[in-house]
């Protein structure tokens, strides 16, 4: 039987100015979806008596309710999953909240569905009564523990694995088709090909070489393989975190070591010195309750997030992401003397012959 796959939704491509230098390019299109590390990502469960959507009834011209919700069962999955991702050491943290106004991740169980993800920041884009995460069948049963790994691997800022173009695959696409057509998947040809047969850029890939291994990989059987010939009788991933997975994760989002932050002090400016995909963290403890203005300096291409720390957990105040704009990233935000801020700042490339900084005034 062919296994349940995930199906990734759609989202619209960024539009960047034309004419940028492809260095440039590469940089913002292998960054734009991670997360700057620090972060601490909040995620919530929908309610199963009040949080749903009407869905169209087939055949009938009816419309039923279904509902978001899903079982302590099926959520204990989702929580033992976050944990093993939190468990590898990154410096993301999960935090369940009950408050969906207070979560970048909305979890529901709408079944029939499909499981799904938006990936990495593209979380940022749904509305607060939205799902970012769906899982649309049953993730107590034999091996679909692997369905929850899989769908937070993408809230990370992964995406499938077999579609790198290091895969070096050549599908027989009319067998790829007719399977997933049947059940349980009952694909469309443009969602068969937007989540498998599809090659995505190689600024998007996870790692360097295709891990046939990795959480991120979807279970071909027999027959839809052509090239790499040992591949011909399928490919069957473990369903557990591989050694590239962790690398990923580990590569974006390293251990943090708040406590040697550096200040970042009103009025004096901080030369940033990163490379392409590095990040540079800073604290601010205001003198003064007044309002701030955060600015990067340079000819460079950022992400700035600044963080207000609250029962010493550092929540999202503000974010400006300047990437492939002429313009640098800029944030204004009233702060209050007492309080702990961090400011974080990543660098997707320098295209410029100066060097970046960074000041607060």
């Amino acid at each position: 039987m062919t296994a349940r796959y995930c199906s990734l939704p759609r989202q619209p491509a960024p539009a960047y100015a034309p004419g940028l230098a492809a260095e440039r390019l590469g940089a913002l299109v292998g960054g734009r979806r991670v997360w700057v590390n620090g972060t601490v990502l909040h995620y919530c469960f929908f309610d199963g008596d009040t949080d749903g959507s009407v869905i169209a009834v087939p055949g009938t011209g009816r419309t039923r309710w279904v509902s978001w919700g899903g079982a302590k069962e099926q959520q204990d999955v989702v929580r033992e999953c976050f944990e093993e991702w939190r468990g590898l050491g990154t410096g993301l943290a999960f935090t369940e909240v009950r408050d969906r106004s207070e979560a970048e991740l909305r979890i529901g169980f709408q079944h029939g569905d499909g499981s799904w993800s938006a990936v990495g920041r593209d979380a940022l884009r749904a509305g607060v009564h939205d799902r970012t995460m769906n899982f649309g069948w049953d993730l107590t049963a034999p091996g679909e523990r692997a369905t929850a790994l899989h769908q937070i691997g993408h809230a990370l800022g992964m995406l499938h694995e077999h579609q790198s173009p290091d895969a070096g695959i050549h599908w027989d696409d009319e067998a790829v088709y007719a399977e997933l057509a049947g059940p349980p998947n009952h694909w469309s040809r443009a969602r068969t090909y937007h989540n498998v047969l599809r090659k995505i850029g190689p600024d998007e890939v996870n790692g360097p070489v295709w891990d046939p291994r990795s959480i991120m990989q979807f279970a071909f059987p027999p027959g839809l393989i052509l090239e790499p010939e040992q591949y011909r009788g399928g490919v069957h991933p473990p369903g557990t975190l591989s050694t590239a997975d962790k690398g990923f994760v580990l590569r974006w989002y390293p251990p943090a070591d708040p406590p040697r932050t550096p200040a970042l002090v009103p009025f004096r400016s901080v030369p940033l010195g990163l490379g392409p995909g590095e990040q540079a963290d800073f604290r601010i403890d205001p003198p003064e309750t007044r309002a701030y203005t955060v600015s990067v300096f340079g000819d460079g291409d950022t992400v700035v997030v600044l963080f207000e720390e609250r029962d010493g957990e550092p929540r999202f105040l503000a974010g400006h992401d300047d990437g492939g704009t002429p313009s640098n990233a800029t944030l204004a935000a009233r702060l209050v003397k007492g309080r702990r801020y961090y400011v974080r700042v990543r660098l997707y490339s320098s295209w410029g012959p100066g060097e970046t900084a960074v000041m607060c005034w």
